[in-house]
């Protein structure tokens, strides 16, 4: 064997996860014996998380995705035979239907609180379940603001959990090297106040103290109005929102194209929201679901906000 070959096959043999493994998930320690055979995952972005890691071998389903989402060409070739079983929130029978071993979900990203589908509902049926990071305010009020650990911290648990340790390093330590170019070029373009605008028309929906998309805007060079909302994800009102006088808008763009000009079109008509300067000066980026929650996406979403609140920095 060539000595590059024998360093890459030790490297390779370091890198395999010694089980049993445990992690965190909301506070509660999840110990596997080995990596799950027979893993579900639930919506858009966690499954952009497997897939980024190769685990599709391993996925006998997958939940919430046809749902609400329209998706390009390039998940549907990642995603290839893989059944989906249930368009929205599974039900316990959806899931025992494939007699998985592990699923991936979150606090209202396919479980609810006291619902059928919860991580104590699963175990009897000998099902682990990895709760979303983001997700786990929804149960435990004390945790600490977003930041990307978010991000990092579930790809990495992934990893230990499915012996895939060396990939996700390798893909954290990317996205941490693009992230610092992305940081290096916005400089001292900082404080630009943001209002993600995600839905809803009485009451707005938006990114909270607890959501990665405050991270996010942070880490582009701005600062989410909404910063000091005690959530992840919820409503607040107009009144607030107009008050703070958003410079720029980030827009949930879940029509792929329709989505965002809608909501710009509802601003522009708001008796209160048309006099922030955001509104007034059409300063806005569309961006994806995928690209605003938890995932792979999160990176390329950053620079995108980051280009268009700053484009003289690119």
């Amino acid at each position: 064997m060539k000595p590059l070959l024998i360093l890459a096959a030790l490297f390779a043999a370091s890198a395999a996860t010694a089980y049993p493994v445990t992690v965190d998930s909301c506070g509660a320690p999840l110990t596997f014996d080995a990596a799950p055979k027979r893993a579900v995952i639930h919506d858009l972005n966690m499954t952009e998380m497997a897939f980024a890691l190769g685990l599709q071998p391993r996925i006998v389903g997958l939940t919430g995705i046809t749902g609400w989402y329209k998706v390009g060409p390039e998940f549907t070739a990642m995603r290839g035979n893989i059944p989906e079983l249930a368009p929205k929130y599974p039900t316990l029978e959806n899931l025992l239907s494939v007699e998985p071993d592990f699923f991936f979900a979150g606090w209202y990203y396919g479980m609810k609180p006291g619902g059928e589908v919860t991580p104590d509902t699963l175990a009897p049926h000998g099902i682990k379940t990895l709760v979303l990071t983001e997700s786990c305010v929804q149960v435990e009020k004390n945790r600490p603001a977003a930041t990307m650990d978010l991000l990092y911290g579930d790809v990495e648990k992934l990893g230990r959990i499915f012996d895939k340790k060396a990939e996700a390093d390798t893909l954290i330590a990317s996205w941490k090297d693009r992230l610092a170019g992305i940081t290096a070029k916005v400089g001292e373009r900082k404080g630009t106040r943001v209002f993600l605008y995600d839905s809803g028309e009485d009451k707005p929906f938006t990114a909270g103290k607890y959501a990665i998309t405050t991270a996010m805007i942070e880490a582009a060079g701005g600062t989410n109005v909404m910063a000091d909302m005690e959530t992840s994800w919820g409503n607040t009102d107009w009144e607030t929102v107009a008050a703070r006088n958003p410079q720029f808008l980030v827009l949930l763009d879940y029509q792929d194209g329709g989505g965002a000009a809608q909501l710009l079109n509802f601003l522009k008509a708001h008796p209160a929201m048309k006099e922030t300067d955001a509104v007034k000066n059409e300063r806005f980026v569309p961006l994806r679901y995928a690209e605003l929650t938890p995932g792979p996406a999160n990176i390329e979403a950053i620079e995108k906000i980051a280009r268009a609140m700053y484009p003289d920095a690119f």
